[in-house]
């Protein structure tokens, strides 16, 4: 798969003319030795250099261009992000403008942040339409924001299930605990009855056992009476 394309400005255009203060041109300095350190892949020493340089300048513009093409080098794509998004708001040529959105779109996609580098990508189209490869890269955000979204689809679709089968499981947990006390004899499902109940309970069978005994003693008597007149 072809690689992501970062620009980066080497010797970005100053203004030529009118008198050029010290400060202006210690700045131009640093910003020339943060370029050779990056071009020998020393990008935490181009990223000190550039720091300087807008210590020297804070608007320099390729100041901080540079700056965010060193983070992102470090992979410090959100601190890159930051510098790319200052200059997006600020007044340049279409073609400068055009690399700082096409390095914004970049600093995004690295992040999985997928719409906005579509966004910052289109951005780059809008100022330079024949930049073939902002416009693979666009195409490439757009897929990856795609399989982003199915992804998180499936996610949602697993987590709505494994929700729906754990209610199940709940529920029939529920339903087995109420058969399973449903199922219980009678004397175990009354352990758990008051003082005063187990009283009349006891009672009540004290008086159903006295009735039967006095029925019991009264057949009796009626059996030993018939027995009596049969013989005399």
């Amino acid at each position: 798969m072809k690689n992501l394309k970062h620009i980066f400005i080497f010797g970005y255009c100053l203004l030529a003319t009118g008198f050029i203060s010290f400060g202006q041109d210690e700045e131009q300095k640093l910003v020339r030795d943060g370029n050779k350190s990056y071009k020998n892949n020393k990008f935490a020493d181009a990223q000190k250099n550039y720091i300087n340089a807008l210590g020297k300048k804070p608007d320099s513009y390729r100041g901080t261009f540079n700056l965010g093409d060193a983070y992102y080098k470090q992979g410090k794509y959100k601190e890159a992000t930051e510098q790319f998004e200052m200059l997006a708001g600020r007044k340049s040529s279409n073609d400068t403008l055009s690399k700082v959105y096409h390095n914004l779109g970049n600093s995004y996609l690295k992040q999985k942040e997928y719409e906005k580098s579509i966004n910052a990508f289109k951005n780059a189209l809008k100022k330079n339409d024949e930049d073939e490869d902002t416009r693979y890269n666009l195409a490439y955000a757009q897929r990856m924001l795609k399989q982003q979204q199915q992804q998180q689809k499936q996610d949602q679709d697993k987590k709505n299930k494994d929700k729906k089968d754990q209610d199940k499981k709940d529920k029939d947990k529920k339903d087995n605990k109420k058969d399973q006390k449903k199922d219980q004899p009678q004397e175990q499902q009354n352990q758990n009855i008051s003082k005063e109940d187990a009283q009349r309970l006891l009672e009540a069978m004290n008086n159903d056992e006295k009735k039967l005994r006095d029925k019991m003693n009264e057949k009796r008597v009626k059996v030993a009476r018939g027995e009596i007149e049969k013989d005399w």
